[in-house]
C-alpha cells in the first residue's frame, strides 16, 4: 500500500510509526512524499494561507485521485468537515498533548526577563502567552521543527513554544518546560496521529486495527465542543478532553481574544455514557458565553492584518 506524507522530519517520523505498526500486521508499504500549501508558503503566518487544511488538502486530493492508499496526519491539522469519500480509519494512542517552552538558557516562563521575545506560529499560544505574561513580546515563527530550533539557536528568539509530542516523536530529549494546561490549554487533538484512507477500502479495513478507542473519543469530544464557535484551526481556541476514570471524562475548552485580554472557559466533567450529547451541550454553552463572538472578532482582525497591531501595544 502507498502511504502519502509530507516531507518534513516530523511528518516522516509519524509515517515511520505507521509503517512499523502495519509491518507488524504483515502489511508492506511504500512511501510517497507530497508537498502541501502549508509547506510551500512558509514566508507568512498560517492564517494567511488560503482556506482550511493547509497541510491536508493536497494529500486528500491525491487520495481521491487514487494515487495513494493511506495518508498520515497530525490530527489537529484535519479540518472538521471532511470529504465523504474519505475515512479517518485510525486515531493512534495519544502522545503528550501539552505545550512546552524551549529557551536559549533554560529559563522557565516565570523567569524570563521583561521584554523577552517568544516565537510561535499559533494564535492560541500567542493569546495564552500574552494573557499569562503581557510583558513579553510574541513574534511569528514558521518552519518545520528543525528550522524553529535553528532560529532559536541563532538568537532570533529568547524562547519558542512547541508541542511536546513533536519532540517525543523525533526522539529528542531537551531541557524544556511543560506548560500548565490550566493556563495553556492545548489545541483540539494536539499530540494525536490520524490515519486517513478511502472509505470502504481495504486500506481502511487494515488500518482500523491501529485505532485507539479512548483517544478517538477524547479527540471527538474536543472537536464537538469547539464546532459551534466555528473557529477553524488558526483561531485562538484550546480544547482538551481526558478520561479521568472508566466512566468520566474531563473537558477544558477556552476561546481567547488575540491579545489575551478576554476569554471564555468551560471546565467540566461529563459521563462517558452519551458523551456526544453532553459534549454538544457544552458546545452550546460556550457559544452562549460569548465564544463565537470572540472567534468572529479574532478572524476579522486576522483578515484585516491586525495581528501585529494587536501585538504592537505590548512592544
Amino acid at each position: 500500500m502507498i502511504i502519502g506524507t509530507r516531507g518534513s522530519a516530523l511528518a516522516l517520523a509519524q509515517t515511520e510509526t505507521i509503517e512499523g505498526l502495519l509491518s507488524e500486521l504483515g502489511v508492506s508499504t511504500t512511501r510517497k512524499i507530497i508537498k502541501t500549501s502549508g509547506d510551500t508558503f512558509t514566508d507568512r503566518p498560517l492564517h494567511e494561507v488560503a482556506g482550511v487544511g493547509a497541510f491536508v488538502r493536497e494529500l486528500d486530493d491525491r487520495m481521491l485521485d487514487g494515487e495513494i492508499d493511506i495518508s498520515v496526519h497530525s490530527m489537529k491539522d484535519l479540518p472538521t468537515v471532511r470529504p465523504a469519500e474519505l475515512s479517518t480509519s485510525a486515531v493512534l494512542k495519544r502522545d503528550s498533548p501539552y505545550d512546552v517552552l524551549l529557551t536559549v538558557d533554560g529559563s522557565r516562563i516565570d523567569e524570563l526577563p521583561e521584554g523577552s521575545v517568544l516565537g510561535t506560529t499559533s494564535m492560541r499560544r500567542r493569546a495564552q502567552i500574552l494573557r499569562y505574561r503581557p510583558d513579553l513580546h510574541v513574534q511569528d515563527l514558521r518552519g518545520n521543527i528543525n528550522t524553529r530550533i535553528r532560529k532559536l539557536e541563532e538568537g532570533l528568539y529568547d524562547g519558542i513554544l512547541l508541542a511536546e509530542a513533536g519532540l517525543q516523536r523525533m526522539g529528542w530529549e531537551m531541557d524544556v518546560e511543560r506548560l500548565d494546561p490550566k493556563h495553556f490549554c492545548p489545541s483540539a487533538n494536539q499530540g494525536t496521529i490520524a490515519v486517513v484512507t478511502p472509505a470502504g477500502s481495504e486500506a481502511e479495513e487494515v488500518t482500523s486495527n491501529l485505532d485507539h478507542q479512548q483517544t478517538r473519543i477524547e479527540t471527538e469530544i474536543e472537536r464537538i465542543v469547539t464546532a459551534d464557535v466555528e473557529g477553524g484551526c488558526t483561531a485562538p481556541i484550546g480544547s482538551f478532553a481526558q478520561f479521568i476514570s472508566k466512566n468520566e471524562i474531563s473537558i477544558r475548552c477556552e476561546v481567547l481574544a488575540l491579545d489575551g485580554t478576554e476569554h471564555v472557559l468551560i471546565d467540566e466533567v461529563i459521563p462517558a455514557e452519551n458523551y456526544q450529547i453532553n459534549a454538544k451541550i457544552l458546545a452550546e454553552a460556550l457559544v452562549q458565553m460569548g465564544g463565537k463572538e470572540l472567534v468572529q472578532r479574532a478572524v476579522c482582525q486576522l483578515k484585516a492584518g491586525t495581528a501585529e497591531e494587536v501585538q504592537g501595544q505590548y512592544d
